[in-house]
């Protein structure tokens, strides 16, 4: 059993993370006031001292606990970093990320510190209402106080037991935004889910000084994270059983953490086992890797998820310039970090080239995704790009990405039918592979539409992913969260479960790559399953009086650019009849709306359907 301490963001992402486990948990704050949905958790209120802490893991059986709390829960973190290393329990501390301290703030060493050197006639603290009692001493020194603190009457209460008056308080309508007339503002480093930067910009906008008082340190714990993937990873290595199914890293962070380790090595002379990784999230996992004979290398993990990638060795080579040197200084003598340069990606054998347009980059180009390449340059900038200027002339860096095995491994891909040819292409969005057996993913989805039954919403919209249901949100202002409900690809699957539960009304958002496979009959739109039938799509063309022969095109979304746009209304038009021929059925007594949603956002669908004032 797993306990997790929240009441935080990164509570709420723990939350997450756990809940696709299936599996019980416990989730315990100190107020209770924290509003959050749990499905397998069980929430547990009140504060926990050391010795409530060792009973409630002795009567549940906690075999892990994960710290959560606020970076500034000393006694929190105190007592968890006790509890683990008497009862021999492992803990994990799930931390915020916080970016790197500016110069120009005025960083202090706690609230004495504060006391000793703010000097300013007013100041805005927003430092929580904790912790007016302890800056009452300002005042005492001249310094006019106000408090800015969270609009719930148990803090108004507090504040004012604590000293403070009617006019000192004001309250966070935007935590980030800053209106207040003061001098100086006192702020918490509170890491970036805490809106630390954007408190800090909107100070700097009304010409504040800053003061910022530095997270103190967490006890030591051997395992830190600081995100959900990270934890989940995490629990998975120390608790194995928990999650039915593990998961994976994609191929384009493999690539990252190859890259990551050969520049290490070429700058700087280390080989560690395992590398840190900044994910697209912002993240850090710490990924193993390997070395050869000039290169670097990761091994790809899929998890448990079915993937021809597996086990796979995904190398990197870096050479400071085109003529394959090292780098241009000595080992001894470098500085740390080294100097600017450019990086440049390259493919080498065994990873694809894209030979068709549609894709993110040109035909000839590696079949290396954005996000990898995003991935790729945002960690050796981590290595290689200095602080500050250097007088060492910019060299390019060039990293290769090479897979032994990978041509003979892209034949077994639907990488040939799409134009990619050589090897296996480089991919990724969130850097980790979530594995879902179908029957485990579509009982996730049965939960959430019951839980989007129970909220009494007029209608449920299901979506694809979220940025489908971010372009429809805006259609159904209305409706509560739980309203939208996520089916992946399993289309039909989610529309029986609306009819078994007598959903009467049905919203199905929809993208083109996925509806051209559902109009073809295709209820399932995973691309193991299926690929887009061109000649179909080529057949509703000619239906919507269209001439123009797409047989060329890889990629679904390319249709918004070659038909002419006046023409785009009566392409929609057929694609959502042809999907109501094969969903209706599913819903026989309720009434179901299809959304069209093109790239930028634009909805399509039949007039009568729209929302009102659409």
């Amino acid at each position: 059993m797993i306990l997790v301490f929240g009441g935080t963001t990164e509570g709420r992402k723990a939350i997450e993370a756990l809940e696709e486990a299936g599996n019980t948990f416990y989730y315990s704050t100190k107020t209770g006031e924290q509003d959050v949905v749990l499905h397998h958790g069980i929430r547990v209120d009140g504060a926990m001292d050391v010795e409530a802490m060792k009973i409630f893991c002795q009567e549940h059986d906690i075999q892990l606990m994960v710290d959560a709390g606020h970076p500034f829960a000393e006694v929190l973190h105190q007592a968890v970093a006790e509890v683990a290393e008497s009862m021999h329990i492992p803990a994990i501390r799930f931390e915020r990320i916080f970016p790197a301290r500016d110069p120009d703030i005025v960083w202090l060493d706690g609230y004495e510190d504060a006391i000793d050197r703010i000097g300013e006639k007013t100041l805005l603290a927003t430092t929580g209402v904790q912790s007016i009692a302890r800056l009452k001493p300002l005042e005492e020194k001249g310094v006019k106080m106000m408090y800015r603190i969270l609009p719930r009457e148990s803090s108004v209460s507090l504040a004012k037991r604590l000293g403070a008056t009617d006019d000192q308080l004001c309250f966070y309508e935007d935590s980030n935004k800053i209106d207040i007339d003061a001098e100086a503002i006192l702020l918490k480093e509170s890491g970036q889910t805490g809106g630390f930067t954007e408190k800090v910009e909107a100070s700097r906008r009304r010409g504040m000084k800053i003061y910022a008082i530095k997270r103190p340190a967490t006890p030591a714990l051997s395992h830190h994270v600081n995100g959900e993937h990270g934890l989940r990873r995490m629990v998975e290595k120390l608790l194995p059983e928990f999650y039915p199914l593990h998961s994976g890293l994609t191929t384009g962070t493999c690539a990252t953490a190859a890259a990551v380790a050969a520049t290490k090595r070429l700058l700087y002379g280390e080989m560690p086992a395992e590398v840190p990784v900044i994910l697209p999230n912002g993240e850090t996992i710490m990924v193993p890797v390997g070395y050869g004979d000039g290169y670097a290398y990761c091994i790809k993990e899929a998890g448990d998820d079915p993937d021809v990638t597996d086990g796979l060795e995904i190398r990197a080579t870096v050479d400071w310039n085109e003529n394959g040197a090292s780098c241009p200084l000595p080992l001894a003598s470098r500085p740390l970090p080294l100097a600017p340069c450019s990086i440049i990606i390259r493919a080498g054998k065994g990873v694809g080239r894209f030979t068709l347009p549609g894709f993110d980059y040109p035909p000839g180009e590696p079949a290396i995704n954005k996000g990898p390449r995003k991935m790729i340059l945002q960690n050796l900038e981590q290595c290689i790009m200095p602080p500050a200027p250097c007088s060492l002339p910019p060299a390019p860096c060039i990293v290769t990405i090479s897979v032994p095995n990978g041509a003979e491994v892209a034949k077994k891909t639907f990488n040939p039918r799409l134009g990619i040819e050589g090897g296996i292409s480089i991919i990724g969005v969130s850097g980790i592979v979530k594995p879902f057996s179908e029957e485990a993913f579509v009982e996730s989805i049965r939960k959430c539409m019951v839980v989007a039954q129970a909220s009494g919403a007029e209608r449920v919209v299901i979506n694809s992913g979220g940025k489908s249901e971010r372009f429809v949100r805006a259609l159904y202002p209305d409706l509560p969260p739980q309203a939208f409900v996520e089916y992946g690809n399993y289309i039909g699957e989610t529309l029986k479960i609306a009819h078994e539960l007598n959903i009467q009304r049905v919203t199905l958002g929809v993208m083109l790559g996925k509806a051209v496979k559902l109009a073809a009959g295709h209820l399932d739109t995973h691309s193991r399953k299926t690929t887009m039938d061109i000649d179909f799509v080529q057949k509703m063309l000619e239906e919507s009086g269209i001439a123009i022969d797409i047989r060329s095109i890889t990629l679904a979304r390319e249709l918004w650019e070659r038909i002419p746009t006046p023409q785009i209304p009566a392409f929609c038009g057929t694609v959502i009849g042809h999907c109501l021929q094969h969903c209706e059925p599913l819903l026989p007594n309720g009434r179901l709306t299809i959304l069209l949603i093109a790239d930028d956002g634009t909805i399509h669908s039949q007039p009568q359907e729209l929302p009102q004032g659409q």
